[in-house]
Formats: structure tokens, C-alpha cells, sequence
């Protein structure tokens, strides 16, 4: 009872520790989620502020420029010349009494639409608006135009999508052109000034949408890492859970075969104690060998696996494969069946590594058989290469299983029934050892009508 307390509180506790893993997997999704939603609804709010904020200094610096371009303006046509009367339609009387009016000056006397326009866009660079699109027009004092840009009596009439600003050209105080008349007026309008505002924060945005993609990448990454966690996790449970069960059995039949022999009549006899003591032998060879699968696998974790390639006959490492598992045929009343038509079938490999690989699928399909295993062995050449195809009639798998299959720790669930012994090691020891010969293995398989693994290599050259 004390040898298996520890294993007894794990199997007591285990359904509760998956049930908070789950739990607490949900909850940290959640907060993860409500965290990255307050972000987005946070982004959205302060771009829709800044959206607001640099429409009004938008609003602000186009009117400063306006009002910087008219004063300019004003320097050059008010320049405190006197009013000189025409001769002609100035203000004067003659013989018949005629009145005549002085015709003010304007813009277009001193200005043409091209330089208008220069002063303008030099306005609005100082601004900080280099690239702003606008276009523009001078009217007179009865609001007919003086100079207009090609496109703005388009660009005018259009409310909905254009912002308009109006500055009107006054005289100076105490100029001689004061109270003369009605003023000019210079009218620029912006097009899409909502698209050139978002225009002029795309650095902002860039970095806003750059910032956000950070945070969802960090986010994917996270769950990620959770899933990979708790697939360890579950794997990591299976794995003491087949090992309890590996080595259970070996050691309930070395504890009964101990037992036995402190019998005074198995004593007595000689060949009961080299009975027992032989089960005692071979269930400690058979704990040896979990135990260096184990030690193997924890060092193939560690470093690449090494390899002593020589020029190896693959017939000849598939019938030493099946020799070496005449026993476990004959306990289940399997055959082999092969068609080694492979000619020639020399390749380059690590005679160990790939005679433990052949071994492995043959193994695997006589733990895997539903009933008497029939093992069919096929080699056969296509161009440059040679296959090896391993077909069993066992139990088979689903398309879940073939995808994992030669996973670590994978084994394909038989129910809670443990008539199949091992850690899930072999298949990813297999794939391990054909990738480090630059060959392949593929598996084919469909539930209740057994599975083909066929594995590629090159032929020796």
C-alpha cells in the first residue's frame, strides 16, 4: 500500500487539476480578450479625439494662412499711395454737372492667379501643411471674380465633402483706401478635408495600427504557448499514466515471484526456484528496456542523433527485424508476409538506428492487431528511390491519430484498456531516424481495416 500511495493521491487528484487547468485557461482567455477589446475601444476613442483636434487646427492654420496671404496682399496694394484722381471716371464735376466715381484698386491689378496661388502654399508650408490640396479665388467688391484656380467652382459648390474659408481684404485703418468701398474677398477651399486630415496623421495611425498588431501578435503568441502547456501537460499525464502501467506489471510479478520462492517447499525444489527466478530475470529485462527507452529519448532531447553511415542491404535489416520478433508472432499466431521485390535494395543508413526503426513498425503493428496479426512487407524501386511499405490488419486510427502519430508521447487511445504496452515513443523515434537520413515516412490508415506505413530512401549510389 505504501509503494503506491503517491501514484494512488495522483489518480485522486488528477480529474480535479484537469478541471482547474480548464478553468483557469477559460478565465485567463477572457481577461485576455476583455484586455485587448478595452485597447481597441481606447485606440478608437483617442484616434476619433486627435481626428477632431487636428480638424480644428486644420481649421485654425487654414484661416491663419488666409489672413497671412491677405496682409501680404494688402502691403502691396495699400501702400499709402494717395488717391489720384483718373481723368477719366474719377470723381469731378464739369460743365454738365457729371459725376464721376473713382474705381478702387484690386488684387488683380498687382497679382495674377499663378503667383496667388505661390503665396498660398508657401502660407500653408509654414503652417505645416506642405502637401495640402486647395484651390482658391479673389472676388470683387460686387463679388464677381477676379481670378479663380482651374478647379474651384467644381470644388465650391460641393458642402457635403469640402471645407470653405473666407478672409476678406480690407484696407488698412487710416489708409486713403478706408470706407471707399465694399472689400475683396480671398475664398480657398480645401476638397476631402477629412481624407487630408487622416492623410496628415498616417505616421499616427501607421504607428497606432502597428502598436495594436504588436499587442494581437503578443496575444496569439500567448495562447499559443497556453495550448502548447496544456497539450504537454496531457501528454506529460499519459506518459506517467503508461508508465505506471509498464512497470506495474513487472513488478507485481517480481513481488509474487520473491513471495513464491520464501516458500519452504519451492525452496526444496531446484527447478521451481530457477522457475521463479528466471520470471525474475526476464520481468527485470523487461523493466531495463522501459527504463533505456526512456534514458534514450531523453537524449535524443538533448542532441542530434548521431549516425554511422554505411552501404547496408534492406532485406537483409528487414528479415533480422522479423527474427527478432518470432516470439511475440508466435505468442499471437501472426505471419509476415513479404514481397522484398526491390532490386537492387542497397542504401546508405545507420545500421542500428534504421534496424531499430524497421523493428519499431513491425512492433508496432503486432501491439495494434485486433486479432491474429497478418503482417505484409513490401519493398519496390521508383526512380532513384526505394520504399518499404509495413501494412497490418490491427485496429487502425482516425485522421486525429495519423496527424500525431509520430508525435512524442503520442499514442492512439484504446479506451481505458491497457492491452497495448508502451510510453508512445517508437513512431517518433522512427520519424526522428528517417529525417535524420533525409528519407520520409507516410502512414495511410482507416478504422477497423488496419494501417500501411511505407518509408522512402534514397538508393546507394
Amino acid at each position: 500500500m505504501v509503494k503506491h500511495s503517491t501514484t494512488g493521491v495522483l489518480y485522486f487528484f488528477c480529474p480535479y487539476i484537469c478541471i482547474l487547468m480548464k478553468r483557469s485557461f477559460r478565465i485567463i482567455i477572457v481577461l485576455i480578450g476583455l484586455s485587448i477589446g478595452g485597447l481597441f475601444l481606447l485606440q478608437a476613442s483617442w484616434l476619433s479625439n486627435l481626428l477632431e483636434i487636428t480638424e480644428v487646427q486644420l481649421v485654425n492654420k487654414v484661416n491663419e494662412a488666409g489672413v497671412n496671404v491677405v496682409n501680404d496682399v494688402k502691403a502691396r496694394i495699400y501702400n499709402g499711395q494717395p488717391i489720384t484722381l483718373p481723368k477719366k471716371g474719377g470723381l469731378s464735376f464739369n460743365g454738365e454737372l457729371h459725376l464721376h466715381f473713382i474705381k478702387p484698386t484690386s488684387v488683380e491689378d498687382y497679382f495674377t492667379a499663378a503667383q496667388m496661388k505661390d503665396k498660398i502654399a508657401t502660407a500653408f508650408n509654414v503652417a505645416g501643411f506642405k502637401n495640402l490640396n486647395f484651390e482658391f479665388a479673389v472676388t470683387s467688391t460686387i463679388d464677381e471674380y477676379e481670378m479663380a484656380s482651374s478647379n474651384f467652382k467644381t470644388e465650391y459648390w460641393d458642402t457635403v465633402n469640402n471645407k470653405i474659408f473666407y478672409v476678406a481684404i480690407i484696407p488698412e485703418t487710416g489708409s486713403d483706401y478706408e470706407g471707399i468701398s465694399a472689400f475683396e474677398k480671398l475664398i480657398i477651399v480645401v476638397p476631402d478635408y477629412r481624407n487630408q486630415v487622416w492623410a496628415s496623421l498616417k505616421w499616427v495611425l501607421l504607428g497606432a495600427i502597428t502598436f495594436m498588431m504588436v499587442i494581437l501578435a503578443a496575444f496569439f503568441v500567448t495562447i499559443r504557448s497556453l495550448l502548447i502547456q496544456k497539450k504537454l501537460s496531457e501528454i506529460k499525464s499519459d506518459f506517467i499514466n503508461n508508465m505506471t502501467h509498464e512497470f506495474k506489471t513487472p513488478i507485481a510479478t517480481i513481488s509474487l515471484a520473491v513471495d513464491a520462492m520464501r516458500n519452504e517447499k519451492v525452496q526444496a525444489s531446484p527447478e521451481k526456484m530457477a522457475y521463479f527466478s528466471g520470471i525474475i530475470k526476464d520481468e527485470n529485462i523487461r523493466m531495463n528496456k522501459h527504463v533505456e527507452t526512456i534514458l534514450q529519448a531523453a537524449h535524443m532531447d538533448r542532441e542530434e542523433l548521431k549516425l554511422n553511415p554505411v552501404p547496408l542491404h534492406l532485406h537483409a535489416l528487414i528479415e533480422g527485424a522479423i527474427d527478432n520478433h518470432q516470439l511475440q508472432l508466435k505468442e499471437k499466431n501472426g505471419e509476415v508476409i513479404l514481397h522484398l521485390d526491390a532490386s537492387p535494395d542497397v542504401i546508405v543508413a545507420d545500421e542500428i538506428h534504421f534496424s531499430n526503426l524497421i523493428s519499431n513498425l513491425i512492433d508496432n503493428a503486432i501491439k495494434y492487431a485486433a486479432a491474429a496479426p497478418v503482417i505484409t512487407i513490401n519493398t519496390y524501386i521508383k526512380g532513384d528511390a526505394i520504399f518499404v511499405s509495413v501494412a497490418d490488419n490491427g485496429i487502425g486510427m482516425n485522421d486525429e491519430t495519423q496527424k500525431r502519430i509520430f508525435e512524442k508521447f503520442y499514442r492512439a487511445h484504446t479506451g481505458n484498456l491497457h492491452n497495448v504496452k508502451g510510453f508512445g515513443l517508437g513512431m517518433s523515434y522512427v520519424k526522428t531516424v528517417i529525417d535524420a537520413h533525409k528519407g520520409s515516412i507516410s502512414v495511410a490508415s482507416k478504422l477497423g481495416e488496419g494501417s500501411v506505413f511505407t518509408v522512402q530512401m534514397d538508393l546507394a549510389k
